[in-house]
């Protein structure tokens, strides 16, 4: 059985990857993710290469080993289904859940992890849009694009999720009324701002600079 600090590496190697596209991911970047030294990663990495999680060389980087991967992606499976059973069954804002998934995707039992799945219909996204990997470690992919990329005047667009969960980015889209299963039009879009105006399904105008636009994720309605 793993620590818990141990599968927090895991899992922070596979989103480092994940969202880089390398196939390794350096002690500098694991350090940044997880807010710690690169002396403490060398010595963490060093573990989990015992345990054939990992295949690590020095100053090359580290890559997940299939059972590695297979881990980190439990990891995941089970964080986001606490995050949609805190969403839709405790009545949790999606800004609360992430730091409480954190300590439950911890929990070992497997047949508890299913009932769970099954209990909530088997979800394919969380509350933030990101896909829940089934049993076997699958992903749902669709087609998606961040809003900043939709320029037409008068296109629809659904929001599908959004890319970062920080607290503050999610609370600014709440006043706005801005979440997954939303549907927006594009009123226009000032090229020299990088500014869209926007028109929800109650008829409100408002306006997403770049900066928020490219963070939320939608498809053509």
């Amino acid at each position: 059985m793993l620590t818990v600090s141990e599968e927090n590496y895991l899992k922070a190697i596979y989103k480092i990857l994940e969202r880089s596209g390398e196939t390794n991911a350096s002690t500098k970047a694991i350090a940044s993710e997880l807010g710690t030294s690169p002396a403490s990663v060398t010595d963490m990495l060093r573990k989990l290469s015992e345990k054939e999680l990992l295949n690590y060389e020095k100053y090359y980087g580290v890559s997940l080993s299939r059972e590695g991967q297979r881990l980190a992606l439990e990891l995941i499976r089970k964080h986001r289904l606490w995050e949609v059973f805190l969403c839709t069954q405790l009545r949790f804002a999606w800004d609360e859940v992430h730091e409480i998934a954190e300590q439950l995707e911890h929990v070992q039992s497997d047949e508890l992890i299913h009932r769970l799945d099954e209990f909530l219909g088997y979800p394919k996204f969380d509350p933030h849009g990101d896909p829940i990997p089934n049993k076997n470690g699958s992903f749902t992919f669709r087609q998606q694009s961040v809003l900043s990329q939709i320029r037409n005047k008068d296109s629809e667009v659904l929001i599908l999720g959004v890319r970062t969960h920080q607290k503050p980015f999610l609370q600014y889209l709440d006043t706005m009324s801005i979440h997954p299963g939303r549907k927006l039009k594009i009123r226009q879009y000032n090229s020299f701002e990088k500014i869209h105006t926007l028109e929800t399904e109650q008829h409100e105008i408002i306006y997403l600079g770049h900066e928020i636009s490219s963070e939320i994720w939608v498809r053509l309605a």
